[in-house]
């Protein structure tokens, strides 16, 4: 049976996590229910119970009223009246049993106090015994009608606060249950999301690798299913990456001795003729030989530079990074061309101010090299070559500003293509390989950053930006 997928554990984990929560709001929920089932039937019973006593008042009127009216009159039909009252009243104190939420403990007493005492008059009555005596009975029926009142109100106040107390109980459970509910559902995301985070981040990293160059790592993922296939196409994509790296080196190194081999024989007989050790040759012959030697030597310049074209693109995707002060860089750059600078008699400024940066050395000061290498062939005699280092925001901003013939709009954005030269060029100098802007662009691409032509209306601005955060 296949792994689960990705979408598959995502899935697993919402549901786990809707699990948790539902589980809490239906006990929540159940609580609630209860808590309103209980109070519904508190209500009828105390209302039933209210009823009794008021009922019980009622009666106990009608009964003394009667009672009087007996012992006054005679008539028989009292006397029943009585009776009936007293019949009514029981009954409905009989009815009281019926009551299954409030507790009738307390109030049994005095509800039998009542029915005895309701019993004695009727016997009293009965009997024409003595008249104080009856009205004595009756004064004490009133009496524990009041006291059977207080009992009935006592047991619904202690009632409703058992159903209180209860309320406050179930809501410190059900808070105590959410809370346990949403920290489980945390630890749930926390956890899921940890590890498929952990299988991301790895992808993450393969990529970033494959793309910086560090194609000798083996590319491993875990995790769900589909991120696994993802590594093992990344890491398919690796190998092949590695073969088509090795069949360009080997093709390189083929065409250099390919072509290196008859290069170098060739030149070897430029020379032997140019040097007249076959004999003297005539003009004609003279002007032939030159030619050749001349074509022989930018040949031998054009495979050097298109090895070192394909050299810097593969270094530049291994830095190696160091703090630098980006003023003590420059004028470290300046120094290292002190020479060339005196015998053109020209004059460098090292200007701006910058935070240190982290950046590789050797490669920023190769792409400053080769600017003001250009800078310095391009501009004529005596002119101002201007390097400035600034910081705008989170980048780094490095100048490089002659007074040369510039270069044409139309072939701005050829510049920095490998082995192509402006239509500009000062007299007197030779054609270079057409490759220093090119890897000036590969190591500042290789940094995050970006080298660009500023349009200037005198000469050259090149501008190289580098970010500060990586």
């Amino acid at each position: 049976m296949p792994s689960p997928s990705f979408r598959q554990y995502l899935l697993l984990a919402f549901l786990l996590i809707a699990a948790v929560l539902t589980a809490a709001a239906m006990q929540g929920l159940a609580v609630l229910e209860d808590f309103a089932s209980r109070s519904r039937g508190a209500a009828g019973d105390a209302l039933r119970l209210s009823r009794v006593v008021q009922l019980l008042g009622e009666r106990a009127v009608d009964m003394t009223r009667s009672a009087r009216q007996y012992r006054l009159l005679g008539e028989p039909a009292l006397f029943e009246r009585f009776v009936a009252s007293r019949a009514e009243a029981v009954e409905a104190i009989d009815g009281l049993g019926s009551l299954v939420t409030i507790d009738l403990a307390p109030i049994l007493p005095s509800l039998r106090d009542w029915r005895q005492s309701a019993g004695r008059v009727e016997a009293l009555l009965s009997a024409a015994g003595d008249e104080d005596a009856l009205f004595a009975e009756l004064s004490r029926l009133a009496a524990v009608g009041g006291v059977v009142s207080g009992a009935v109100r006592e047991a619904i106040e202690a009632h409703n606060q058992s159903l209180f107390d209860a309320l406050d109980a179930n809501r410190a459970r059900v808070a105590s249950q959410v809370s346990a509910a949403v920290l489980v559902s945390i630890l749930l995301a926390i956890a899921f999301g940890a590890w498929l985070v952990r299988s991301l981040s790895r992808l993450e990293k393969a990529i970033v690798a494959l793309g910086d160059g560090y194609s000798d790592r083996p590319v491993k993922v875990g995790g769900p299913r589909d991120l696994r296939q993802v590594g093992e196409r990344l890491e398919w994509l690796r190998e092949r990456l590695n073969e088509l790296e090795s069949d360009r080196v080997r093709v390189l190194r083929h065409v250099s001795h390919e072509l290196k081999t008859p290069l170098a024989a060739m030149r070897e007989g430029v020379s032997l003729l140019d040097d007249r050790v076959l004999g003297p040759l005539v003009e004609p012959q003279r002007e032939v030989v030159a030619i050749l030697k001349h074509n022989c030597a930018t040949l031998q310049t054009r495979i050097e530079a298109l090895l070192g074209v394909n050299a810097a693109a593969f270094d530049a995707r291994r830095l190696s990074f160091g703090r630098i002060e980006p003023v003590a860089l420059l004028r470290s750059v300046v120094e290292e061309q002190a020479l060339q600078i005196q015998q053109r008699r020209l004059e460098v400024s090292v200007e701006g101010q910058a935070d240190a940066i982290e950046v590789d050395i050797q490669k920023v000061s190769l792409m400053l090299s080769n600017l003001l290498a250009n800078a310095i062939a391009f501009s004529p005699e005596g002119s101002l070559i201007r390097l400035i280092a600034n910081r705008k925001g989170k980048r780094l901003r490095l100048d490089c500003i002659d007074e040369g013939p510039g270069v044409e709009p139309e072939e701005a954005e050829r510049i920095f293509d490998p082995f192509f030269r402006g239509s500009l060029q000062p007299e007197g100098r030779e054609n270079g390989t057409g490759i220093g802007l090119s890897i000036v662009r590969e190591y500042a691409h290789a940094h995050g950053g970006s080298v660009v032509l500023v349009p200037a209306s005198l000469g050259c601005h090149f501008r190289i930006e580098l970010p500060y955060d990586r």
